[in-house]
């Protein structure tokens, strides 16, 4: 028999892989996945970032980043420009913008329907809490 921890820890998977699934079904109806949006945004968030930044951001490993990053540059989503030392910086092409674009408008309807059963008080306390749950995780 499940522990009330167990139980809470299986509930917030269960909600984050419900969300998963509906976004990367939104996102493969406008051409990308939720790997692909997740590190455009991250690109868009931090213009100029490095791969090791880039790669904390989307809770991926350099190596992994480095090769979706390789498939962003080759749909012409992304550009790396050399940046001091060996730093190589990333940058979103005008594509890669449009289609961060139209994915925060699948986010936005995916995120709407998942949180719907939630008040806005409840939301935010939701949040509150899971932040609270996550401090300092990304320093």
């Amino acid at each position: 028999m499940y522990s009330e921890l167990q139980t809470l820890g299986r509930a917030v998977k269960q909600a984050q892989y419900r969300q998963h699934r509906a976004l990367e079904s939104g996102l493969t109806a406008i051409g990308t996945t939720l790997a692909q949006w997740d590190a455009l945004r991250a690109i868009s968030n931090a213009t100029g970032a490095s791969a090791r930044e880039l790669a904390a951001a989307t809770f991926q490993s350099e190596q992994a980043f480095g090769t979706l990053t390789s498939r962003l540059v080759a749909q012409g989503l992304v550009e790396r420009r050399p940046g001091r030392g060996r730093r190589i910086e990333h940058h979103l092409t005008p594509d890669g913008e449009r289609i961060l674009s139209e994915g925060h408008l699948v986010a936005t309807g995916v995120l709407t329907s998942c949180f719907s059963p939630l008040s806005a008080a409840e939301r935010t306390t939701l949040l509150a809490l899971l932040q609270r749950l996550t401090l300092g995780e990304e320093a």
